[in-house]
């Protein structure tokens, strides 16, 4: 249920308001926007009379919501969501630039990438410190090594770190990483997003190999119910008929999950398509589709990557996409 409050309520008949709400065993939450003010109740609302609350002096409107997310929908909290690490901002009507390595290799790979992927214009550092593999013969990540030569990256660069998490005993390596990323795989590890929504720190949730929209903002809720509002949802393809791509990359998730929800969104084109020259055109359609954020992976040498060389860019490549995108940021931030 979401409560619209009048513009002229006082404070005090505010609280009165949600404290007399409090009495049906609910939470509420009082978000103010720019133009309004709502109050979310989130619980069991059946034994809540509609016309009652519309009869308190403080009530414009009461609406209420099917959807069985609260705390991630646009209706309780109708401004965007912003996200601000280490002075970087994702949401809030700017695009950041997540770039880096697959996963992290060696020392000077790392910081060779890092440096190129800075200077061409990214915000944030990306690498694989623990790696999600198909095949369990495939390098599976340096673990803390990893994490502590990303810690040295950002300390040469400047740039925040954000890497994935696999497993929930893991949790302690984490603590000097500026955004934990949630893979496709562990999309539905429930009991890894209730752990991270204990934590004060941002969360890159993956949307799973097939799952819904639906899904996605529920895994989201997971977190946010947990009191870690600092979600940023991420669309990195899904699987389909298609064998010319490694996944399907559905570009409508941008619009509809900005009419459905206020957190960021992000499109990582390269796990979406797995082929490099593929990285470019589908970075410009997200931008052009509102997206907050990319990521892209970006090797120092492609051919010789441990994991995903195929859909890589070169610090060259990279620097000329990003070139491409920021010339068609502006244009589609100013005609907006």
């Amino acid at each position: 249920m979401i409560i619209i409050v009048k513009d002229k309520a006082t404070e005090k008949q505010v609280n009165e308001l949600m404290e007399w709400l409090s009495g049906f065993n609910v939470r509420t939450n009082l978000v103010t926007g720019v133009h309004s003010r709502i109050i979310g109740l989130i619980g069991d609302t059946t034994s809540i009379d509609v016309d009652s609350v519309k009869a308190r002096e403080a009530v414009e409107a009461v609406k209420r919501v099917q959807e069985p997310y609260k705390n991630a929908n646009r209706r309780f909290h109708p401004d965007d969501t912003v996200i601000e690490v280490g002075g970087k901002r994702i949401g809030g009507g700017s695009l950041a630039v997540i770039a880096g390595p697959c996963s992290v290799e060696t020392e000077d790979r790392l910081m060779q990438t890092a440096i190129a992927v800075k200077e061409a214009g990214a915000d944030f550092l990306r690498g694989g410190a623990f790696k999600p593999r198909t095949s369990p013969y495939a390098f599976q990540g340096l673990g803390r090594e990893g994490i502590e030569l990303l810690i040295q990256a950002r300390k040469e660069t400047g740039l925040p770190i954000v890497t994935e998490i696999m497993d929930l005993s893991d949790l302690d390596l984490f603590a000097d990483v500026d955004i934990v990323q949630v893979g496709a795989r562990n999309m539905q590890n429930f009991t890894l997003l209730k752990a991270l929504g204990r934590c004060d720190k941002p969360v890159l949730l993956k949307r799973g190999l097939s799952a819904t929209l639906q899904e996605l903002l529920m895994s989201a809720e997971y977190i946010m119910s947990e009191g870690n509002s600092k979600v940023i949802l991420c669309e990195r393809g899904i699987r389909t008929y298609e064998p010319e791509t490694r996944n399907t990359l559905d570009i409508s998730a941008v619009p509809l999950l900005r009419q459905k929800t206020h957190l960021p969104i992000v499109i990582d084109p390269s796990h979406a398509t797995g082929l490099s020259s593929l990285v470019e055109p589908m970075s410009l359609a997200a931008v052009t589709a509102g997206a907050d954020a990319l990521e892209i992976e970006v090797h120092i040498d492609p051919k010789s990557a441990w994991s995903d060389g195929a859909q890589s860019l070169t610090p060259e490549q990279f620097r000329a996409s990003m070139k491409k995108i920021r010339a068609l940021e502006s244009f589609v931030r100013n005609e907006l």
